[in-house]
């Protein structure tokens, strides 16, 4: 679990070493409100996403699903700086589909963890793929990095974008370019 004391230490003297006054009126608490904001920000560091995609339903087609403009907030683990943005997901079912919400839900898991965004579109299929035993996923994550826009090379508006595909989108390109029209249509 998370060690509220050492975090607002760390923060203490992030602030000291940058030169500022921790004692001054507006800096008083903030250790104890980054402290408060990491239980919320790296919440899924304590979280298994396997619960959001154990409550299944069976179906009689095994037509694609996508949920997609799934909003999500994660954090650069080389930087700790935030990267935002949407993720698109969509599977192939094996005569089993699981709650919409619970792909957001899943989204929300990994990303509330320090991150990199190549790993995350792999760990959301890996997790749908490990779970609901589907013909196929597909994972499309697009995102604007902070730590690119903000500092470093400093372009405000690039975005990257991620994709992972297994099984039955693995190598098809027509099923590929199916979802990627989904996701792009209004």
């Amino acid at each position: 679990m998370m060690d509220y004391e050492k975090i607002k230490a760390g923060v203490q003297l992030l602030l000291e070493g940058i030169g500022e006054d921790v004692g001054r009126e507006g800096l008083l608490e903030t250790p104890d409100r980054i402290a408060r904001m990491c239980q919320e920000i790296y919440g899924g560091l304590y979280e298994d996403p396997v619960v959001h995609l154990k409550k299944q339903f069976s179906v009689e087609r095994n037509d694609m699903v996508i949920e997609k403009d799934i909003t999500f907030y994660s954090v650069c683990e080389h930087h700790l700086l935030p990267f935002y943005g949407k993720a698109h997901i969509g599977y192939l079912p094996n005569g089993k589909v699981v709650g919409l919400s619970k792909l957001a839900r899943t989204v929300d898991v990994f990303a509330r963890r320090p991150q990199i965004q190549e790993k995350m579109t792999a760990q959301i299929a890996r997790a749908l793929e490990e779970n609901l035993n589907p013909q196929g996923v597909i994972v499309m994550l697009e995102a604007e990095h902070t730590c690119m826009t903000m500092r470093g090379i400093k372009k405000p508006g690039s975005k990257t974008v991620t994709m992972v595909t297994t099984g039955v989108f693995q190598d098809n390109y027509e099923l590929q370019n199916r979802f990627l029209g989904m996701v792009k249509q209004g």
